[in-house]
């Protein structure tokens, strides 16, 4: 996908063990997002939807399901987030992967879901998905998770605690530009950054990236739109 991915558990040491296979599905996972949803690679799904040699309906169906999400969260947005980016000749062209990293790190981690007694923990990129496993139910210590300065990268601006749940940033310090405003076609990159808290990452992914082009028209749209999820603007 591009991006490092750690995963860390925690529990019982006699339970620790029990993860381990759990991980290796977490990361297969993502290796089969990648399979199908890589711009760089010439055979993914994507690539070939792209150049026409083959239909949405003959991809592997995730990208119909993807393609489906990206519909969705361009109308909640009110189009601040958009998988129709600009193409290098002019135009459109479908690209998934402002929403694809939260759709596959949030579904990959409900794997970890099955492992009894323990805490996890999916780190990709610096956005963040928590959660328990089975016999969980009750209040867990939270895990602490550091919102990076976007000023300066070796700084922690801003803690929050997630027991189960996610964080997802986006900006421009890490990467430079690489996010859009759907409005007007071109890339961005303004000083600060966006977080996003809530419980599903898909959806923190999309607010954070919607609220890095317009973080006051999303400070108005979250509470109505999407309760329970709070929007961190920094810089």
């Amino acid at each position: 996908m591009g991006m490092p991915v750690s995963v860390a558990v925690r529990g019982p040491v006699h339970l620790l063990d029990g993860a381990a296979p759990h991980v290796e599905q977490v990361y297969a996972r993502l290796r089969r997002v990648d399979r199908v949803f890589s711009t760089y690679r010439d055979d993914s799904d994507l690539v070939r939807v792209r150049r026409g040699e083959i239909g949405l309906d003959e991809a592997h169906p995730w990208l119909a399901e993807v393609a489906d999400l990206c519909a969705r969260a361009e109308d909640v947005t009110d189009g601040l987030f958009s998988a129709r980016a600009p193409a290098p000749g002019g135009g459109r062209v479908f690209d998934p992967t402002g929403l694809v990293k939260g759709w596959a790190v949030a579904t990959a981690s409900e794997q970890l879901r099955l492992v009894p007694g323990v805490q996890h923990l999916v780190d990709a990129g610096g956005d963040v998905v928590a959660g328990t496993g089975t016999g969980l139910a009750g209040p867990v210590p939270p895990w602490r998770v550091g919102i990076e300065d976007p000023a300066d990268r070796t700084r922690v601006a801003r803690v929050v605690e997630v027991a189960r749940g996610a964080v997802a940033t986006s900006g421009a310090a890490a990467r430079g530009a690489h996010v859009y405003d759907p409005r007007s076609g071109t890339a961005i990159s303004p000083a600060g950054s966006a977080s996003v808290v809530g419980p599903d990452l898909l959806w923190a992914d999309v607010w954070a990236t919607a609220a890095y082009v317009d973080p006051v028209a999303v400070s108005a749209l979250l509470p109505r739109r999407a309760p329970g999820y709070e929007l961190v603007v920094l810089g």
